[in-house]
């Protein structure tokens, strides 16, 4: 059996140069073509039918197949006018990052090698980011929910006696959380694999701005105690999914020190902020958590996937996670040395080399140019809701905090607004001009419109805005008014 290497590794060294040359080409063009396009019918029948393959196929065959049917229906992401969800554009630098990533394969779940250091590193320099001490522990993650989960747990350990809930569960001990009815359904979806509940999590009004109702919390956890219930935890966010809005970072830190609660903050793509000077005060309080989820894969362009917890005090992380077993033997030399093991930190054993892509993004670009994009994000953001509201027929429904546009379609004598407007956003995305999404605001069905890639300029913002105006104009036979 002579393995799996090529039989010709100049075949392959030419193959692998077209591969990389036609990737790069596509994203440096990728502005030129549409935002996304629906997969055809026989190709996605083609991919349920395909049978297990017994013998082999050659490399080449299979890179046609994906060129053919795969990279042109990609959810578009790379394009500037993608602006339906919070995903990043990702960067050439970050693929090639990847690709040395692949070669290495190595597993970070722990050992001695190059690769953790990496990866400690970068958690270092997260937590300088973020103004948690140089001790703090972390790890990197597929994303923010994950980061949440791994949060949440962690804070469930930190109660009294919380470390014997590792061996007895948690039945018996009535734990309960709080969140602001905007924060995403990660959070709820934590306390149910915790084994909390999701009904632990109480769901905490907002104000006019969408941010978490102080009085409500402090109403709602003095309630909770009076009826037996053991408050240990309360998530802030920084950048709510829907609007973008931020909650009272600093107050609910000042709150959950006075109350003896674990203070999370859910920053998945808010956090970034942090280094763009105009929005970072937005941000004040979020230095004091106890632990922060954010994902590099959103505003700072890594290649997904790439989230990250971290946790201020440290031992808390090993603590929740950390196993003895003889098969997992921590040594004073050799490959089994240099405990603690990033396995001590999470769920995850075998573990991939996302650290690379972080360490040549953060040292690529820098803070400063990782900052400039959040800036200019929410610059195009700001210009878009000012087109908005200076356009008759459509109604801005929130307030822009950071990079996110709610906005409608709103015309008087249309009777059904809200499917209007579903149907508005489902043309864009098949005219592949641009790709928003839609929410609701107070009942109502938004267009949602959210600025996360490098690219998007104010041009994408006017591109989008005329063809929504041409969609009016062909479903209800005049322009907007």
């Amino acid at each position: 059996m002579a393995g799996l290497d090529p039989e010709n590794w100049e075949e392959l060294r030419t193959l692998g140069h077209r591969m990389l040359d036609d990737m790069l080409e596509s994203i440096k063009n990728v502005a030129k073509g549409p935002v996304w396009q629906p997969m055809p019918d026989t190709l996605r029948q083609n991919f349920k039918q395909a049978p297990l393959p017994h013998g082999a196929q050659p490399l080449e065959g299979l890179y046609e197949q994906f060129a053919n049917t795969v990279q042109p229906y990609a959810v578009g992401n790379r394009h500037p006018r993608f602006m339906g969800w919070v995903h990043g554009g990702g960067t050439a630098q970050g693929m090639l990052a990847e690709m040395l990533a692949a070669g290495l394969n190595a597993n970070l779940g722990g050992r001695n090698h190059a690769p953790v250091e990496v990866e400690r590193m970068v958690i270092r320099w997260a937590a300088e980011m973020f103004g948690f001490p140089d001790t703090a522990s972390g790890v990197l993650v597929t994303g923010s929910s994950m980061a949440n989960f791994i949060a949440i747990l962690t804070a469930s350990r930190a109660v009294p006696d919380g470390t014997a809930l590792r061996e007895q569960g948690v039945a018996g001990r009535k734990l309960v959380g709080y969140a602001a009815q905007t924060a995403h359904g990660c959070v709820a979806r934590a306390f149910d694999m915790a084994g909390l509940g999701m009904k632990a999590l109480r769901r905490v009004p907002v104000d006019a701005a969408f941010r978490m109702d102080m009085q409500a919390l402090r109403r709602m956890v003095a309630q909770d105690r009076a009826d037996g219930y053991e408050p240990f935890l309360v998530v802030g966010t920084a950048g709510t999914v829907d609007t973008g809005s931020v909650d009272p970072l600093d107050e609910l830190a000042d709150y959950a020190k006075a109350e003896k609660l674990w203070f999370h903050v859910d920053g998945a793509f808010g956090a970034l902020a942090q280094l763009a000077p105009d929005y970072a005060p937005l941000l004040k309080g979020l230095e004091r958590a106890d632990s922060l989820a954010f994902d590099f894969h959103k505003w700072a362009q890594v290649p997904y996937d790439a989230g990250c917890v971290l946790v201020r005090e440290q031992g808390r992380q090993a603590a929740t996670f950390a196993q003895s077993l003889a098969y997992l033997s921590r040594e004073d030399r050799g490959l089994a040395a240099d405990a603690p093991w990033f396995c001590d930190f999470g769920p995850d054993l075998s573990r991939g080399f996302r650290a690379l892509k972080v360490w040549f993004t953060l040292a690529g670009f820098g803070t400063e140019g990782l900052g400039n994009v959040v800036a200019q994000s929410c610059t195009v953001a700001q210009y878009l809701a000012s087109r908005v509201v200076a356009t008759p027929g459509l109604t801005l429904l929130a307030p822009v905090t950071l990079n996110i546009v709610c906005f409608r379609v709103d015309m008087p004598d249309v009777g059904d607004l809200d499917t209007l407007n579903a149907e508005l956003v489902k043309d864009l995305q098949e005219s592949g001009i641009a790709a928003p999404s839609t929410t609701r605001i107070h009942g109502k069905l938004a267009i949602r419109a959210a600025i996360v890639n490098h690219r998007t300029t104010k041009e994408d913002a006017d591109i989008m805005l005329a063809g929504l105006a041409d969609m009016v104009q062909v479903r209800l036979g005049r322009p907007l008014a």
